[in-house]
């Protein structure tokens, strides 16, 4: 595969779901090694996107691929090569981290020094009860989970949910050492420094459109214009957020 081989391509896709809810005409490609930044507020179709690469959700028009394979009717396929973190962490309350982990570990044939190296990376103890876990705890589980089988492709829905600034931290060196390694990643996020530290592009949604795409190495020379449009990005989020009372 070509080092600008777009292995991620959506065309169109559009999702109704009535009320103004949904995507719609979403159109954005992602090449290998890129990492991608989908930044928008909770609600905006992040997920939805996300939902429907995976073979999660039928589009009621458009299309999207995953090297070169349709999402929908190649979901099998397609996830061998992927790792994923949902926007809502779902983990069976009855096991213990560590059987769960060692339990899927042996689904994908993935050896046990992986899943404790990344364990000892990000601090977790594995041993407790799932529903004894706090929200944090879960949400380093869900990122083994989806770093483990070490796949060619992340797609990662709002990854440091419920992470301390410091795991933000660790989340993001784990994000530049696998880029180097050639990794091609679409981060979904509402925070906008997680992406800045991480992202070579940045696609903007609201309200199930897309409305502006940054290139982040354009902004980190450091032009003028580029200094404002960064300062304007920041700043839209800032108002939005006041304006639907969040912080």
């Amino acid at each position: 595969m070509g080092t600008h081989e777009t292995v991620i391509s959506i065309q169109n896709l559009t999702k109704d779901f009535g009320n103004n809810q949904g995507i719609f005409d979403i159109s954005l490609g992602i090449k290998k090694g890129e990492v991608f930044g989908f930044l928008g507020p909770n609600g905006a179709g992040k997920t939805t996107t996300i939902r429907h690469l995976l073979g999660f959700i039928k589009s009621d028009s458009g299309n999207c691929q995953i090297l070169g394979m349709d999402c929908w009717t190649k979901p099998k396929e397609i996830q061998r090569h992927v790792g994923y973190i949902a926007g809502e962490i779902a983990l069976p309350d009855g096991m213990n981290g560590q059987s769960f982990l060692m339990q899927i570990a042996k689904m994908r044939d993935v050896k046990w020094e992986r899943v404790v190296e990344l364990c000892t990376f990000f601090d977790i103890n594995p041993n407790n009860k799932i529903k004894r876990m706090s929200k944090g705890m879960k949400q380093k589980i869900a990122l083994v989970l989806a770093f483990m089988h070490d796949p060619d492709i992340l797609l990662l829905d709002e990854p440091t949910s419920g992470l301390d600034p410091l795991m933000q931290e660790k989340f993001c060196e784990l994000i530049l050492r696998e880029k180097e390694r050639g990794k091609t990643i679409m981060l979904s996020s509402h925070i906008f420094n997680e992406v800045e530290k991480t992202c070579d592009r940045v696609m903007i949604i609201k309200h199930g459109r897309i409305i502006a795409e940054v290139d982040m190495h354009g902004i980190e020379k450091a032009k003028p214009e580029f200094v404002v449009t960064k300062f304007s990005l920041e700043q839209y989020f800032m108002n939005y957020y006041k304006k639907e009372g969040q912080q």
